[in-house]
């Protein structure tokens, strides 16, 4: 089958087409013919030779994709149903290996190319902002979303809102604001300008955010303490800017905050089968209901993958980045 190669670590440029064996399904998992191929964050990093998968993954790239199932154990699916699913690495392959249990089916309506946009993501979202940071779990909450514009800023702005939660995120671009308003966030802010912080307290009378999904880590832990409400949790899945932090511990304790984090692709099999089942169950009919939409920047053809690469790392795009098959 034909494959994205990487000739070592480093630049876009170190991407390839090329030919690999066709893997063979195991007990619990589904071979699928691969349609599209969800572009994410970690995919950069591990070609940068900035992030190592584990040891029990596939060296290709690729985290999510959608397509048919073509083999495998079956279960309830049969030969032929559509669906997306989240991947241990592969993904970016004509036939890729997903667990069965981490199959979900491509939404009535949606393109392959919109369903392979959503496994990652949300799966992403679901696991840190519902099940780890419980937001809203008896009331209506505040979460706060930093890089609202990304795959996972727009998966949170409309799965939150979707469940009842009222959402703001910070962004940079006037663009990128906008369309997060447009999904339904309350109100975006620029995390360039100083006063960010004041203007949201204000905004929330002070009360704060109750939830804050962060990607960036680093310096920005103190900006997070101080918009945050008492009993406030905070979910990192990223530390894009800086792996270290300062904190002052008498200040979590007084205001009983919680500090959390995940690394989604380290989850044993049965807590990923968990989230998809809950997806299932809470998400996917806010999808066929439409409370829920496809936010798609670029589709590019696998043969310009070096393209999506380096259309990721420009960090201009708002949604998410599709190779098409």
């Amino acid at each position: 089958m034909k494959a994205v190669l990487c000739d070592g670590v480093g630049e876009a440029s170190v991407m390839r087409l090329g030919e690999v064996a066709r893997p063979v399904p195991l007990a619990g998992q589904v071979l699928i013919k691969v349609h599209a191929s969800g572009v994410n964050r970690p995919d950069v990093l591990q070609r940068s030779g900035k992030y190592a998968p584990p040891a029990d993954a596939s060296p290709i790239l690729g985290l999510e994709v959608a397509g048919e199932i073509v083999a495998g154990d079956l279960g309830d699916y049969k030969i032929g149903d559509s669906v997306c699913a989240l991947t241990h690495g592969g993904g970016y392959a004509e036939y890729v290996l997903a667990e069965r249990k981490e199959c979900l089916p491509v939404p009535r309506g949606w393109t392959m190319a919109e369903a392979a946009s959503l496994p990652e993501t949300f799966f992403t979202v679901w696991f840190n902002v519902f099940e780890r940071a419980h937001l809203g779990r008896d009331k209506v909450e505040t979460l706060l979303v930093h890089a609202g514009a990304s795959g996972i800023g727009v998966a949170a702005i409309q799965m939150a809102r979707a469940m009842g939660q009222t959402v703001w995120v910070t962004a940079g671009a006037a663009d990128k604001r906008e369309a997060c308003v447009r999904l339904g966030a309350t109100g975006a802010l620029d995390y360039r300008n100083a006063d960010w912080c004041e203007k949201f307290l204000a905004a929330t009378q002070q009360k704060g955010a109750d939830v804050v999904l962060d990607m960036v880590g680093g310096e920005s832990l103190g900006l997070n303490l101080k918009v945050m409400s008492h009993g406030g949790r905070l979910a990192w899945i990223a530390f894009l800017g800086g792996h270290r932090a300062e904190v002052s511990i008498p200040d979590i304790m007084a205001r009983e905050i919680t500090l959390t984090g995940s690394f989604l692709r380290r989850q044993p099999r049965e807590v990923k089968a968990c989230i998809a089942k809950k997806l299932r169950e809470h998400i996917w009919p806010k999808i066929e209901k439409g409370d829920i939409t496809a936010v798609i920047d670029r589709i590019f053809k696998v043969e310009d993958v070096v393209l999506a690469h380096q259309h990721m790392e420009s960090n201009v795009h708002i949604g998410k980045i599709v190779l098409q098959w």
